[in-house]
């Protein structure tokens, strides 16, 4: 199903729309421009790799002209005592639409959806100044912990059901489905 809304903002107006497939390689272009080529070395990769977003909650900006501007993806996610979350990112925006709106329009979006989708905590590594105005906070992880470094004061989170991380311990482990990339796949030290 796809959702949409016209958000307007200076450079024009853009829609949101349920990532497709056919914005896989116009995504990753996005994502490598605005994140650089160490964007695979975060921590938060370690959750994504081998995993699809969740369901629903892969998203993309699109300029008046069609062109992809923006995007957002959830992942979901294990808390170390076993309560279900989501992990945020990342979120990139086009250089060229920088503070027009569009980050904001696409975090909104997908906390909206996440909670329409009845998920309980929404979790990211990311600018603690930013995310503020969402909702998130850092006070909400003290006991939670990602696999790989991180920095502690970036790792944030927003409940969508109150108290869904109250006393929420341990690392965060991937727990959506996997993508078809890893199905099938063998191993070749094992099957030779």
């Amino acid at each position: 199903m796809v959702h949409s809304a016209l958000l307007p903002v200076p450079a024009g107006a853009i829609s949101i729309h349920a990532e497709s497939p056919a914005d896989i390689a116009a995504r990753e272009a996005l994502l490598d421009r605005v994140m650089g080529p160490n964007r695979r070395r975060k921590s938060s990769e370690k959750l994504r790799r081998g995993r699809m977003p969740a369901e629903g909650l892969a998203l993309v900006a699109r300029s008046e002209s069609g062109a992809l501007v923006g995007t957002v993806r959830l992942w979901d996610v294990t808390t170390g005592d076993g309560r279900a979350a989501l992990l945020l990112g990342p979120l990139a925006v086009d250089l060229a639409c920088k503070s027009g709106g569009i980050g904001s329009a696409l975090m909104r979006h997908a906390i909206a959806e996440a909670g329409r989708l009845g998920h309980a905590a929404i979790l990211l590594v990311g600018d603690a100044a930013y995310y503020d105005r969402f909702g998130f906070s850092a006070a909400l992880t003290t006991g939670l912990s990602m696999p790989g470094p991180y920095e502690r004061e970036r790792f944030l989170a927003l409940e969508l059901v109150p108290g869904a991380l109250a006393g929420a311990k341990g690392t965060l482990k991937p727990s959506g489905r996997r993508s078809n990339k890893t199905r099938g796949r063998v191993d070749l030290r094992k099957a030779g």
